[in-house]
């Protein structure tokens, strides 16, 4: 299969999102980036991870979780319903495609859309093979915790401690997932400080690696 780079328009339940998917030639899996409040498909960060992700031979998604009407009111920015709902209906649109559908799907969250992940991920509609939260907030996802089962990263910054105790509190309410918390000495939220952001990005690219190796098995 040839590689795929191409944007993206997904119809979701009331509105149509854009995304960029890039599918590497032989691809391992796909991730799913969710990102956080204020933030979009173009976040610097999390298109610097995707492209590491690539080169190890993984598929990408990175897509707006809200239209620019929808943005407007803040209260869908915080809306982790309505966010995780985001990700299923994408998840779903993907298992359609051609080039994706068997790949095993990651996602990837980033601020509160590492709630949105986790909740997203413990919803019966999808088989999700992992998920990484970056500097994330999964405990928004609320009782969704408990009913998770893939493999769960969740990598916060040493010097985040608020953020650091609730990723925390978030992992002893998965107790049906394999849930490990990575710490990033001397890194803050947004991981600005030098090579904080490559490992993020190591961890996060050898987590998927570990899980969406295997294809769905289609009937």
């Amino acid at each position: 299969m040839q590689r795929r780079d191409e944007d993206v328009e997904v119809r979701v339940a009331g509105a149509t999102v854009a995304g960029h998917l890039i599918v590497p030639a032989h691809a391992l899996g796909i991730v799913v980036f969710a990102h956080g409040s204020g933030s979009s498909r173009h976040s610097p960060r999390n298109r610097y991870v995707a492209e590491v992700l690539n080169q190890a031979g993984i598929a990408t998604l990175l897509f707006d979780l809200l239209t620019p009407d929808e943005e407007r009111d803040r209260a869908n920015v915080f809306d982790i319903g309505l966010l995780a709902s985001r990700l299923v209906d994408v998840t779903l649109w993907l298992a359609g495609q051609p080039a994706t559908r068997t790949l095993r799907v990651g996602y990837f969250g980033a601020s509160t859309g590492g709630g949105a992940a986790v909740a997203a991920a413990a919803d019966p509609r999808v088989a999700v093979s992992a998920v990484v939260s970056r500097g994330g907030r999964p405990d928004l996802a609320g009782s969704a915790l408990s009913r998770i089962t893939a493999p769960t990263l969740l990598i916060v910054g040493g010097r985040d401690l608020e953020v650091l105790d609730l990723n925390r509190r978030a992992q002893q309410a998965m107790e049906a997932a394999d849930c490990t918390v990575a710490v990033v000495p001397g890194a803050t939220h947004l991981f600005e400080e030098p090579g904080a952001l490559e490992r993020v990005a190591v961890l996060a690219r050898d987590w998927f690696v570990d899980h969406l190796t295997a294809r769905v098995q289609l009937p």
